[in-house]
């Protein structure tokens, strides 16, 4: 009796290791969808790496599981099956627990509706300004062609000018917005992935006004790295001016 109690014992231990530990939940439903596959991806060591998948065959409903260190940006891969020539990504943020996504394979990008992340919402409403800064700039760019064809000197200058200040506006927007929000995790991806370039005071600014959580998330640990690297170029290029 002890015998087969150990046996159980070392089977439902082992039966436990090999479930997949999760602490991700991607569920929804993508309308018009009978054939595919659809993948979870993340970016890992600057690469696109498949962490989940299901094949789809009829049902339109799916399920996805991962674990993730801290909320991240991912990505919902649809592999389908039929003639086009492109298939379909799109993005969102992650937060522990269970995101839920609802699209149309005609639309799978474009007509998606994601919850269950604070984070999500924050760059939804983020990339809703963003827009609109970056339909004045495509309106600057036409006006700076049209110009550059009459070869208006003075409007292409005043165009140029424009465009500067369009670009400041839209950093300041950036750093404000992150600063604001300095205790969500998308506050240091938007430092990373908007305004990499930008002053490094900025990035500072935007680094030491995150909470104590936040600077220890995946993203957090990306910008504290990041603007060590920023500060010795700075440096080192700074040596090297002296030098000459």
């Amino acid at each position: 009796m002890k015998k087969f109690s150990l046996f159980l014992v070392t089977v439902l231990t082992i039966i436990a290791c090999s479930k997949k530990e999760t602490n991700l939940k991607v569920s929804g439903t993508i309308k018009g969808l009978k054939k595919g596959t659809l993948y979870l991806q993340k970016i890992e060591d600057t690469s696109l790496v498949n962490v989940d998948s299901i094949a789809v065959n009829g049902d339109s409903n799916f399920l996805l599981e991962t674990n993730i260190e801290s909320p991240q940006v991912m990505y919902l891969y649809l592999d389908k099956i039929d003639n086009s020539k492109f298939d379909d990504r799109l993005d969102f943020f992650a937060d522990e627990g269970e995101v839920k996504i609802t699209t149309n394979l005609e639309k799978f990008e474009t007509d998606a509706k994601i919850t269950g992340s604070v984070n999500q919402d924050k760059l939804v409403e983020y990339r809703k300004m963003i827009k609109r800064f970056n339909e004045t700039n495509l309106d600057i760019i036409k006006e700076n062609f049209e110009a550059q064809k009459a070869k208006d000197t003075q409007r292409i200058a005043e165009l140029d000018q424009q465009y500067e200040n369009l670009l400041k506006r839209k950093y300041l927007y950036t750093v404000n917005f992150a600063i604001n929000h300095k205790d969500l995790e998308v506050a240091p991806y938007l430092a990373l992935s908007e305004v990499f370039d930008a002053n490094i005071k900025y990035l500072d600014t935007i680094y030491n006004s995150l909470n104590k959580d936040v600077k220890k998330s995946k993203y957090g640990k990306q910008l504290k790295l990041f603007l060590k690297e920023r500060r010795e170029e700075k440096e080192l290029a700074e040596k090297v001016e002296d030098e000459n």
